[in-house]
């Protein structure tokens, strides 16, 4: 556990690195490269490892079924800036099946959900941004304050912020040569809306969703021993 915690934080700090990189020396023109690269630093030594075990094809059948489900899930939603379900099943998966499921499953929805919404420079930050939401709710997850419903609520809500806090940096980024306090105090004004109403959206949906979800999800776990 602690060797996979070092990991993940290793890996994360590498993918910010890269993200920073691409904007500044290929000019957004090697986004979907970047996309790829990040997919592969975080699952290639995740199927490495489940290529010891029985249950590795079942276990990414699930990952891959919660990716899918969440990135459908925001394409109904498009017409409703920042509502979505998809940073819910992210926060589910984290919860129950770990801090590296939940980075996976976030990443994947991010491209999966961007094929249908539309590609572009700001895809791999999407795909960042989201699966550390799912990481750090697995990281979180033993936390006394994680196993009530409040605690979640109040998880996913701070998240709804954090999300758009870290989106801006790419158009500060992409910016960098009209950057001022101006520029950067109006960037983060103007998506505060938003971040609200993706907080509150999260809020909802963990509220009314969250439990029914962690029934299923820990009753796969346990019928079928994925992800222990």
């Amino acid at each position: 556990m602690e060797r996979s915690r070092h990991y993940l934080v290793f890996v994360s700090i590498v993918l910010l690195i890269l993200l920073f990189a691409s904007i500044l020396f290929f000019h957004y023109k090697a986004y979907l490269l970047v996309s790829l690269l990040m997919i592969a630093s975080i699952m290639i030594p995740f199927f490495v490892r489940f290529e010891w075990r029985d249950v590795a094809g079942r276990e990414i059948v699930l990952l891959a079924m919660l990716a899918a489900i969440a990135a459908v899930g925001r394409v109904p939603f498009a017409g409703l800036p920042s509502v979505q379900p998809t940073s819910f099943i992210i926060i589910m998966a984290g919860i129950v099946f770990g801090a590296e499921s939940g980075f996976i499953v976030g990443a994947v929805a991010a491209i999966v959900s961007n094929f249908f919404l539309g590609q572009g420079p700001w895809t791999p930050w999407q795909m960042y941004a989201w699966g550390m939401m799912g990481m750090t709710a697995g990281l979180l997850r033993q936390a006394w304050w994680m196993k009530s419903s409040w605690g979640k609520c109040l998880f996913g809500f701070a998240w709804g912020y954090l999300f758009g806090w870290f989106m801006n940096m790419w158009i500060i980024v992409s910016n960098i040569e009209a950057l001022s306090w101006d520029f950067f105090i109006g960037i983060y004004a103007s998506s505060v809306y938003f971040d609200l109403a993706h907080g509150l959206s999260n809020v909802f949906f963990l509220a009314v969703f969250g439990a029914g979800w962690m029934k299923i999800l820990q009753r796969v776990q346990r019928k079928y021993g994925l992800l222990e």
